[in-house]
């Protein structure tokens, strides 16, 4: 995975401004995270993200969460100036337990001591890899899941649309569809699956994807 800084830095700009198709997908994401965010907690709750950019679907819902102090979160991301600025942000909020780390994300040794998760993240990475690379993802997925984890993911839906061959690869391998929010007027696409599967013991040296530049 390698990764140009000022470019990757320069991506998230679009935050910025409410009616970019980037931060509506944002507060589409930020909806499902809450949801999927227990309303009561009495143990901790793990979350991992990957890609996780600057944190902002995550860090952006737990600023306001009532038990972010019981949610311990691990995003990972191998852009430096990104790293910097979620951590810059984690600690603004106050959130001591969450760790920004500086890393490879298609890596499984990089969720070494996060996983199994209750709630994976994975927004901005289906359309960053192949084809082939999602589905071999999703066949990993379950070494990062905790039984009943939610797994948020996004697509765009730009031709050829293969949002439809991911839902059902997903539905397929043990992780059932809970909801697919896909707005008539912009091609991104929300997916959120909950894992009925069994979790399986983490594989460190097992490699996810290859990252690309081309956004779909």
């Amino acid at each position: 995975m390698t990764t140009n800084s000022s470019d990757w830095l320069g991506w998230h700009a679009p935050y910025e401004d409410a009616t970019s198709p980037l931060s509506r997908r944002l507060a589409i994401v930020q909806q499902q995270l809450r949801r999927a965010l227990p309303t009561a907690l009495e143990a901790p709750l793990q979350v991992i993200s990957i890609c996780a950019g600057q944190g902002h679907d995550l860090l952006g819902v737990l600023g306001d969460y009532p038990y972010a102090n019981m949610v311990h979160a691990r995003l990972v991301e191998l852009d430096v100036q990104n790293v910097e600025a979620a951590q810059k942000r984690a600690a603004a909020l106050g959130l001591k337990t969450v760790e920004i780390a500086l890393g490879d994300a298609a890596l499984l040794s990089a969720y070494e001591g996060a996983v199994p998760a209750d709630i994976v993240l994975a927004c901005g990475v289906f359309g960053n890899i192949s084809d082939g690379d999602i589905f071999h993802t999703v066949d990993l997925l379950p070494q990062l899941c905790a039984a009943d984890a939610t797994v948020i993911w996004t697509r765009s839906r730009r031709e050829p649309d293969i949002t439809p061959v991911i839902r059902q690869y997903l539905a397929d391998h043990g992780f059932a569809e809970a909801d697919f929010i896909a707005p008539d007027n912009v091609l991104f696409s929300v997916g959120v699956n909950r894992f009925i599967g069994a979790p399986q013991l983490l594989q460190s040296n097992q490699h996810m994807f290859t990252f690309t530049t081309r956004e779909r």
